[in-house]
């Protein structure tokens, strides 16, 4: 499988940044920051279980504007190829 060469930018790295040190931040919440952060300056993709996570939490209404900008980044970045039907 090809890597995806999407990064996230430096607006959504500062806000996984900044949810990482939130002490009140959900643990999903966090989860998706650090995914985030890491795809951030290096090669790595959003894995099979973070986009099914990142998927629920757009589908919910729970989550919180930044949480959801977070996963949205996620799924974004997504690997193309994963989700194709053979």
């Amino acid at each position: 499988m090809p890597k995806n060469p999407k990064q996230s930018s430096a607006k959504m790295a500062k806000l996984a940044s900044e949810t990482l040190r939130t002490p009140k931040a959900s643990a999903t919440a966090k989860s998706l920051a650090a995914s985030a952060l890491a795809q951030s300056s290096t090669g790595k993709e959003t894995s099979a279980a973070m986009e099914a996570k990142a998927g629920q939490v757009l589908q919910s209404n729970k989550y919180s504007a930044d949480t959801k900008a977070l996963a949205a980044s996620l799924v974004s970045q997504s690997n193309k190829a994963r989700g194709e039907w053979s």
